[in-house]
């Protein structure tokens, strides 16, 4: 018996993106986009390319996430964001793995190849680089509740796997989606650091420390500008996170004012 696979994605406003994406993973049994109601035509390309479209309201990457596990019905499950491209050696690398009766893993983290300011980032820890497990079997995990860069729970007894081919990631269109990711990101982040009390000081010292590790410790700096806007933009993505956090903690209110009126008004 043949095994069924489905290719999940999420998305949001990601109608410039989402064709390639879906394209990349027609070879999957059903391909489900999950939407968090697109103001615009992301539900329609995902439609007309054959994807079923389900729309959940957006609380969160990890909620998120968990509500495309269910719409699945695949005995293994492959996670495709809409910025990634599968390539024709990690679909045949997974075709072999799902063939196999009894692989070896039930969770598999696939490495990624970032493109970006037209060239492959070789350095600033961004090759590889994983996020969660993207192959998996069906109920073998499911995704922590955090409202960004969510975790994974693995419900396997057997140890996460790893894939050798890698797929393509393009995470910024331009310069304009670094800042609105920065800033979009930011503000999740700060929900998470709610419960600690938060400073400047500390906003400026994560600020710099991960500037610095990403363009010095994971030599970004070898990656020509490219490395530097990277390194700039996790500098930014980290200061605002802890800045807005510090914000919400403070409860800042605007000067009191009264209504002027002309001096010579009995």
């Amino acid at each position: 018996m043949t095994v069924k696979i489905s290719a999940y994605l999420i998305a949001f406003n990601e109608a410039r993106k989402i064709k390639a994406a879906i394209e990349s993973v027609l070879w999957a049994d059903e391909v489900v986009v999950v939407d968090s109601f697109s103001t615009d035509n992301t539900a329609d390309i995902a439609q007309q390319l054959g994807a079923t479209v389900v729309q959940v309201p957006f609380s969160g990457f990890g909620e998120l996430r968990n509500a495309a596990l269910a719409a699945c019905a695949g005995e293994w499950i492959f996670s495709l964001d809409c910025d990634e491209r599968c390539t024709a050696e990690v679909r045949e690398e997974i075709l072999t793995v799902i063939a196999n009766d009894t692989p070896p893993h039930e969770l598999y983290l696939v490495p990624r190849r970032n493109f970006f300011m037209g060239r492959w980032i070789r350095h600033s820890g961004w090759y590889p680089n994983f996020r969660q497990p993207q192959l998996f079997r069906r109920g073998a995990m499911s995704y922590s509740l955090d409202a960004v860069h969510e975790g994974f729970v693995s419900h396997s007894q057997l140890p996460v796997g790893q894939l050798q081919q890698a797929i393509w990631q393009m995470p910024f269109e331009n310069f304009h989606e670094v800042i609105r990711k920065a800033n979009r990101y930011s503000d999740l982040g700060a929900v998470r650091l709610q419960q600690r009390q938060v400073t400047m000081g500390m906003a400026l010292r994560h600020g710099l420390w991960a500037f610095t590790k990403h363009y010095v410790f994971k030599a970004g700096f070898l990656d020509g500008w490219a490395g530097f806007v990277i390194a700039l933009g996790n500098f930014e993505g980290t200061f605002y996170r802890y800045a807005k956090a510090y914000e919400k903690q403070q409860h800042w209110s605007l000067p009191a004012s009264s209504p002027l009126r002309r001096s010579d008004e009995s």
